[in-house]
């Protein structure tokens, strides 16, 4: 049908039909064979012009018309398997480029969206509590508790803010590789300098 979409089961069903009919032609040549080797054009009168008797007539007969009728089938078949194909292969090509516009416009209105940074991790020592929050080197901070680019002056902000949250947790937004993460990070005191490492 014209309205409906080319699915992967349309083309196994044609591929089947195709198998089919080749069994087919396959059947009706082997009768040829079995009726003393005529093929498909081999003369069916003996050489005064009767009928061949050592033969049956009407089997390679039907036999060959089945033949003609079955490859113009198959022809007919090859073309629509072809046809399918290149619909499937088509609409994929169509899946593709559709998703890789949404990943792109997505992308895009996630960076429209990310706030402005005011400070970036440029350390993070194994076993500290920033570690264990999940904090990366190159995470790009937005908002470290109460402390936003809108009221960020230096880093003694995020300093006090620390000082005030020991043993609390923080919430800690970075972007990441161009999107948001939020991290839990708790202040708290451990074997190396500072309550963050």
């Amino acid at each position: 049908g014209g309205g409906r979409a080319v699915t992967v089961s349309d083309v196994q069903q044609l591929v089947r039909r195709k198998d089919e009919i080749e069994a087919q032609i396959k059947a009706c040549y082997e009768l040829l064979e079995g009726q003393k080797g005529v093929g498909m054009h081999e003369p069916l009168v003996d050489a005064e012009g009767f009928p061949r008797a050592d033969i049956d007539l009407y089997q390679v007969r039907t036999a060959r018309h089945n033949i003609i009728c079955l490859q113009n089938d198959h022809k007919a078949l090859m073309k629509q398997v072809e046809e399918a194909l290149h619909k499937l292969h088509a609409r994929e090509k169509e899946k593709h480029a559709k998703d890789e516009a949404e990943a792109l416009a997505e992308a895009m209105s996630q960076n429209q969206s990310l706030p402005q940074a005011f400070a970036k991790v440029n350390a993070v020592t194994p076993g500290s509590p920033a570690s264990v929050s999940g904090l990366q080197v190159d995470d790009e901070i937005v908002e470290f508790g109460s402390v936003n680019e809108n009221n960020f002056q230096n880093l003694q902000n995020i300093a006090t803010v620390v000082q005030h949250s020991e043993g609390r947790p923080l919430s800690v937004t970075v972007i990441r590789g161009g999107r948001r993460v939020h991290v839990g990070l708790t202040p708290k005191r451990w074997a190396g300098k500072g309550l963050l490492g």
